[in-house]
C-alpha cells in the first residue's frame, strides 16, 4: 500500500495544490529574473558598443563593468532558464498526481434542482 492509499484523497490533493501554488511562485520568480538578465545583456551590450565607437569617453571601470554585465546576465540567464523549465515540469508532475488522485475518488452526481427564488 502506498501513501496516497492511507490518506484522505482530499487531503492529498490540498497539498498538491499548495505545492502547485509555491511551485507557480518560483516560476513567476524565474521569469523576472529572466527578464532582468535580458536586460542586463542589452545594456552592457549597448554601453560596450557606445564605447568601441567612441560615443562616450573610454573608462576602464565603465568598459568592465559593461563586461561584467553581458556576463552576468549571460549566467543569470541560463541558471533560472533551467531553474524555470525545471519548475514547469514540476508542475507538470504535480498536476498530473493530482489529476490521478481526483480520478480515484468516487465522485456522485449531483441532482438537477431548480432554486427558489426569494
Amino acid at each position: 500500500m502506498s501513501l496516497i492509499d492511507e490518506e484522505d484523497p482530499a487531503d492529498e490533493i490540498s497539498r498538491i495544490e499548495a505545492r502547485i501554488e509555491a511551485l507557480a511562485e518560483v516560476s513567476e520568480r524565474c521569469r523576472k529574473f529572466i527578464l532582468a538578465s535580458k536586460a542586463a545583456i542589452a545594456g552592457g551590450g549597448v554601453l560596450l558598443l557606445v564605447l568601441v565607437l567612441g560615443l562616450l569617453s573610454a573608462n576602464q571601470t565603465v568598459a568592465i563593468g559593461s563586461i561584467a554585465a553581458v556576463l552576468g546576465g549571460i549566467v543569470s540567464l541560463g541558471s533560472n532558464v533551467a531553474t524555470l523549465r525545471q519548475t514547469m515540469a514540476a508542475i507538470s508532475e504535480a498536476e498530473a498526481q493530482r489529476s490521478d488522485l481526483i480520478g480515484m475518488i468516487d465522485l456522485q452526481m449531483v441532482g438537477d434542482r431548480t432554486m427558489k427564488r426569494i
